[in-house]
């Protein structure tokens, strides 16, 4: 390991992101939050702007950058609208980087380009209504091979972008007696018969960010959908979820960033016993206490990102990455817990009405020591690896 720091090229990465999340992102935020409300246009305003297919290339229309340069851009949305950069990274990580990862020409020429304009929105459909953190082995939904097609039944739940998305990343069981493995991967268009959106969810926090409950009712997928083997999806998510494990950290990193900015001014504006509340010595070490866990969060979710860039294709899923990348996101989700925790306590009253921004910061905390592996899922995988 050596000492970590961004490239010029990648400051400038997050400098033009940040811009961009603060201008066109932080607008949108308030009524994103109270209304639940999707902004249709934006997508297609990033892919301009190239601010989408981070990790694609650009022959399918991406950036072509690196899993750490997606991450810094996600970092910067969720400084000013964490529900956006959610929505972001499910599209961007969650189905598109793993079609490119795992799809071949015909796959990727087929739907990386609209995913990469913004034209299409995707999603990623795993979880189900009785299989959270077994995804694999407790998986119920079915596909069924009939000639060229497969007919798929079943249901996912918990699903980002679910209510907006055209285009859905779907784990389905093809072998159902393989326990975790037996299981398959398609690329499925969300206007196809029988896949239908049964309800959208209204959430804590992140409530702009689209969440929905999806049904499959005999619908029928081309055998050409496939993404990579048959009876090897299982591969495909444990390998994917070691990324989006890394990257989502990032999120954590944007909200406790913006949380500790919102404290500084918060803190020199109050007054309170004839001066500001930042004079108090406790005031004082809420805020150092916050500076550090800000600036350690941010190093090492940079660090492990780089990390997850140097290994090989198919190499996350196991090893030390699985660790490390599990172990990132836990220290960021919880340590960005306890980064609003403080924060709402500087803001006092102010900290628990609804319609401030650090109490929307503060009622996105929970989520992600839940997705993408809850906390206790994290400890698991950190545990196994050192034991091993």
């Amino acid at each position: 390991m050596t000492q970590f720091a961004l490239t010029d090229d990648q400051q400038a990465l997050l400098e033009v992101a940040d811009r961009f999340g603060r201008n066109e992102l932080l607008p949108l935020a308030q009524k994103m939050d109270d209304d639940e409300w999707w902004p249709d246009d934006l997508m297609a305003t990033l892919g301009s702007a190239g601010l989408l297919g981070a990790t694609i290339p650009e022959e399918y229309g991406g950036a072509g950058m690196g899993l750490l340069e997606a991450g810094l851009v996600l970092q910067a949305f969720s400084r000013y609208n964490h529900a956006f950069g959610l929505s972001w990274v499910a599209h961007d990580n969650l189905c598109a980087n793993n079609i490119h990862a795992n799809g071949d020409a015909d796959i990727r020429e087929r739907f990386l380009p609209k995913l990469c304009s913004g034209e299409w929105t995707g999603c990623l459909g795993l979880t189900e209504p009785g299989a959270g953190s077994d995804a694999l082995g407790s998986m119920r939904t079915t596909a069924v091979r009939d000639g060229d097609t497969f007919v798929i039944n079943g249901s996912k739940l918990y699903i980002t972008n679910g209510p907006v998305a055209d285009v859905c990343l779907l784990y389905a069981k093809t072998t159902p007696d393989a326990g975790s493995k037996g299981i398959t991967a398609f690329v499925v268009e969300c206007d196809t018969p029988g896949f239908e959106v049964a309800q959208k969810l209204v959430k804590m926090g992140f409530r702009g960010s689209q969440t929905a409950e999806l049904h499959f009712d005999d619908m029928v997928v081309p055998a050409e959908n496939v993404l990579g083997e048959i009876d090897e999806g299982h591969k495909i998510v444990m390998s994917g979820l070691d990324l989006e494990r890394a990257i989502i950290a990032t999120i954590n990193v944007g909200m406790a960033e913006r949380a500790l900015e919102l404290s500084v001014e918060f803190s020199r504006a109050r007054e309170q016993f004839g001066q500001p509340i930042s004079s108090f010595q406790m005031i004082q070490s809420r805020l150092a206490d916050m500076y550090v866990w800000v600036e350690t969060m941010r190093t090492y979710c940079w660090q492990v990102l780089a990390e997850c860039d140097r290994i090989g294709p198919g190499e996350a899923g196991r090893g030390e990455i699985h660790a490390r990348s599990a172990a990132a996101v836990m220290y960021a989700a919880n340590t960005c817990n306890e980064v609003l925790d403080n924060a709402v306590q500087i803001h006092g009253g102010n900290g628990y009405i609804w319609e401030t921004e650090i109490n929307r910061l503060f009622r996105g905390t929970k989520l992600l020591e839940i997705g993408a592996g809850t906390t206790e899922v994290r400890k698991m995988i950190i545990a196994g690896h050192l034991l091993a």
